[in-house]
């Protein structure tokens, strides 16, 4: 099974649903990553506010920051060859990623469930405003 690897922005807590303002797109990925896991997927999440060794030591994240700076992140792999930068993947492109079947539970009841847990995340003055990301491409 591919390792998927994500390399986010630099984000409040793990996973950037948290604060007064949550970005929708990062609520979407993070249902989605938990339902990839939970079907057997292996993937890894860095934050550049709280690993940024984790940016600085691998090369290719390290080559991307050189060259496109924060508007590179998120950066996905997948066994190290860079398959999404810019913008978060789909759940179908994490599902054939990581080989999984992607058959779509109830992603709005998943994404509901996630804003609940996490509603408690950051306080509102740690919030941020939402990241606004274009899509540089993604091959898959």
């Amino acid at each position: 099974m591919a390792m998927i690897q994500v390399f986010d922005p630099a984000l409040c807590c793990s996973t950037g649903v948290c604060g007064v303002e949550v970005d929708q797109e990062r609520v979407r990925f993070a249902a989605d990553v938990e339902w990839a896991q939970q079907n057997g997927a292996q993937i890894e999440r860095f934050n550049l506010a709280q690993q940024p060794m984790a940016f600085a030591n691998h090369p290719v994240v390290k080559g991307v920051l050189e060259r496109s700076g924060q508007p590179g992140l998120p950066l996905t792999l997948v066994d190290g060859d860079i398959q999404c930068s810019g913008r978060y993947p789909s759940r179908d492109e994490l599902a054939a990623w990581a080989g999984v079947a992607s058959a779509r539970p109830a992603l709005l009841t998943e994404t509901a469930a996630l804003l609940k847990r996490s509603s408690a995340c950051c306080p509102a003055s740690a919030a941020t405003a939402p990241s606004s990301t274009t899509s540089t491409g993604c091959s898959g």
